[in-house]
């Protein structure tokens, strides 16, 4: 069996899987952001590495003494900064982090090469402008800097003691030479870093070390391989099978993510689509990527008082798409695909003396869609086409949610049995390659599906006018109008 462990925004969850793919046990352990200015995020390695010691302490014992390889997915960008002695200088400043953006701009207009090698603009969520940042605003924590790590490397390090980073979850630092699969010297000069401060960089499926003696006592299990895993998004698309040119997926978790698998670096910064190295050798991937998507039914859900995301999507429903003119914008930490705005806040538009909580509801699974079709759009421009997207995340469990989002998007919805597990299945079948063997195209297969959602006509002849609203709205809605 392989262990699975994914570092999320909201929470770590560990995921034991055998050689066939089917889950053994499962566990979690919740995180929080902390927001001490507007535009920050951020969190505490400590509370990254408590919460992953909780999560696979709660997978039944008998199953974690059968692991034989671990693998660590996670969310991306986060700079986490430590010093000589590998401790962190300061909370790790996370991908939905917005204070970088002049930083962000002055990096992008003063060093091309960034969009040249690094294959994307530079935006305030990557890791580059947040050490402009420090550098800037910190320079006592920017000099006592020794290594930078991303998030799941920092647990790595914790893990087994070496510093080491996957190609994927690395190129979306900003500082790696894409198509080569390599770090920039010069990408890294001009954050006033260099190759020095960097982890080894690894392909998803070689190994990286082995757990740690203490951390296997501590965890109650062998001291075994662990793989070079990827960032959150990759290691999903491997989790289900997204491993071929064209392959695609829709991720709906915290944020959403339309995920293409490329056979070639791609780039086109123009349209604010990222293009990442896979976190499987010799491919490649563009993301359309969007900051919030769960998170805003989370949020709808307790402003409108009900008793979690399924009570919402019920309410919802009792609606109907189309069934209002509200419109909601679903920008809570700003957005990256296609308006590169950091500073661009959420809301509603256009309530009424009938709008009621059903309506409201109703219109932020839509508000979602449009962004998500904003997205698709912008990959389309990219000359990419996708017929239909495989679905993973906490959003997977909706089928009503489904609907619409296939209707505004024009794009058949496939769901897998356990899509929702996501990430971390991915990262314990990249285990499995490290320690089996075998291609990526015969143990990452997709798992059965579950249901199709093919896009209705009817609805999308009723979302069709709220979506040319929501796109000419837009302009009006961002700080640089409103100042």
């Amino acid at each position: 069996m392989f262990l699975g462990i994914d570092i999320g925004t909201s929470g770590v969850k560990a995921v034991v899987v055998d050689s066939a793919g089917a889950v053994a046990a499962q566990g979690t352990a919740a995180l929080t952001v902390q927001r001490p200015h507007p535009l920050w995020s951020e969190q505490s390695p400590e509370a990254w590495w408590s919460a992953t010691t909780a999560a696979i302490r709660s997978i039944p014992r008998d199953v974690r003494h059968g692991v034989r390889g671990i693998g660590i997915a996670g969310q991306m960008h986060g700079a986490t900064l430590l010093d000589a002695n590998d401790r962190p200088l300061r909370p790790a400043i996370l991908w939905n982090d917005g204070r970088s953006h002049a930083e962000a701009e002055h990096l992008d207009a003063a060093t091309p090469l960034f969009r040249e090698l690094g294959g994307n603009i530079v935006m305030p969520g990557f890791t580059a402008p947040k050490l402009a940042w420090v550098r800037e605003n910190e320079p006592q924590i920017f000099d006592a800097v020794s290594t930078v790590l991303l998030p799941k490397d920092y647990i790595r390090l914790r893990m087994t003691g070496e510093k080491a980073s996957d190609m994927s979850d690395s190129a979306g630092t900003l500082w790696l030479d894409v198509a080569k699969r390599q770090w920039s010297p010069e990408l890294l000069a001009a954050c006033g870093l260099g190759v020095e401060h960097m982890p080894t960089l690894v392909e998803g499926t070689e190994q990286t070390g082995t757990l740690l003696p203490e951390i296997a006592e501590l965890w109650d299990m062998p001291e075994v391989p662990v793989a070079g895993g990827g960032g959150d998004n990759a290691a999903g698309a491997a989790g289900i099978g997204v491993v071929r040119d064209g392959d695609a997926l829709l991720s709906l978790g915290t944020s959403g993510v339309i995920f293409v698998a490329n056979a070639e670096f791609r780039p086109n910064p123009a349209s604010a689509v990222h293009a990442f190295c896979h976190c499987l050798p010799g491919l490649w991937h563009q993301m359309a990527v969007h900051l919030s998507a769960a998170s805003c039914v989370d949020l709808a859900a307790g402003l409108l008082g009900t008793e979690g995301a399924a009570s919402l999507f019920a309410l919802a429903e009792s609606a109907g798409p189309g069934s209002g003119p509200e419109l909601f914008f679903p920008y809570l930490s700003g957005e990256r695909t296609p308006h590169n705005d950091a500073q661009v806040r959420g809301g509603f538009l256009r309530i009424d003396n009938d709008t009621d909580r059903s309506r409201l509801a109703q219109a932020v699974l839509e508000g979602v869609a449009f962004a998500l079709a904003d997205g698709l759009d912008a990959l389309r421009g990219a000359g990419t086409e996708v017929e239909s997207l495989r679905v993973i995340g906490g959003g997977a469990r909706s089928r009503y949610w489904g609907e619409t989002i296939a209707a505004a998007l024009n794009v058949e919805l496939v769901y897998l049995r356990g899509g929702e597990v996501g990430p971390a299945m991915g990262a314990a079948r990249l285990a499995q390659i490290c320690v089996d063997g075998g291609t990526p195209s015969e143990i990452c297969e997709a798992p059965p599906v579950a249901w199709r959602v093919a896009p209705d006509p009817e609805i999308a002849d009723r979302l069709a006018p709220k979506r040319a609203d929501f796109i000419a709205a837009y302009p009006g809605i961002t700080p640089r109008k409103l100042s």
